[in-house]
């Protein structure tokens, strides 16, 4: 065998050295190299999954937030309307109570101006009366004295 690695020129005593050499640097290169390597393969591997992962979450709560304010549009919309509603309402009964206190002043002022005319009216005939009886005492004075010249 040494006759053939002869023939070929390996010198076996330096195959075995480079050998040793090669299988001394794999190893090292190994632990040095390819497992750090690995291992921040690895870790970026983990962090690329748990930020797929965070942003299906984000992508799941901004979902869930969405619908969340589409209720609390709704519900604030149906408040709103509910608040429109009442304020209509306590519009129709302060108008109508209004209208009512309106018509009880119309009337009263229309009362008291009835009774003024009244009153002015008694007044006038009073004065009338009197007038007349004047004129017809007046008259009849009047009348007696023609009757007496």
């Amino acid at each position: 065998m040494s006759d053939l690695l002869a023939v070929f020129g390996v010198n076996w005593k330096l195959l075995l050295v480079q050998a040793f050499n090669f299988g001394f640097l794999l190893v090292l290169l190994w632990y040095f190299l390819y497992t750090p390597v690995l291992r921040l393969i690895d870790e970026r591997r983990k962090k690329i999954s748990e930020g797929v992962k965070n942003a299906e979450d984000a992508a799941k709560a901004l979902a869930a937030s969405a619908g969340e304010g589409k209720e609390i549009i709704g519900k604030a919309s149906r408040e709103a309307e509910g608040i429109v509603a009442s304020a209509r309402t306590r519009a129709d009964n302060k108008k109508s109570e209004l209208l009512r206190e309106a018509e009880s002043q119309a009337n009263a002022l229309l009362a008291d101006a009835t009774a003024r005319a009244e009153e002015t009216k008694r007044q006038a005939l009073k004065q009338s009366e009197k007038e007349i009886a004047q004129a017809a005492m007046l008259a009849a004075e009047k009348i007696l004295r023609g009757k007496s010249a």
